[in-house]
């Protein structure tokens, strides 16, 4: 991932080892990291049981907080893609009881339609 992309706040996917690391003090048993992807210094973490986002503050980057969004909270999810020359996409979340999404940019090395499917597999069952 490119330094303009991450400032941008584009994702590039991260290996699952790296961050399955990272988070296993607050994985429960049996919780796998499936997918991550990394938004600068944020990421967004795919688990067999939730989604997690992770939103590092600071200048520094030390403080971090942890979002852990049930999959049965998401009511509803898209995503939207540019046209040929444009290859950026978007990924929007709404979570019950919020009526603003949750907005997610990726960039042209994500396969949008990869992070897309592993949600509906958790939603739809």
């Amino acid at each position: 991932m490119g330094l303009f992309d991450s400032m941008m706040g584009n994702a590039s996917e991260i290996p699952v080892g790296e961050i399955q690391q990272e988070l296993r003090p607050v994985l429960t048993p049996g919780e796998q990291v499936e997918k991550a992807y990394k938004v600068f210094r944020d990421g967004i973490v795919f688990t067999n049981k939730r989604l997690i986002l992770i939103d590092k503050q600071g200048v520094t980057g030390n403080k971090t907080e942890l979002l852990s969004i049930p999959y049965k909270s998401i009511i509803r999810f898209s995503r939207e893609s540019a046209g040929t020359f444009d290859l950026d996409a978007e990924l929007k979340i709404w979570l019950s009881g919020q009526s603003m999404p949750i907005v997610k940019k990726f960039n042209k090395q994500v396969n949008i339609n990869e992070i897309y499917a592993k949600l509906s597999q958790y939603i739809l069952g």
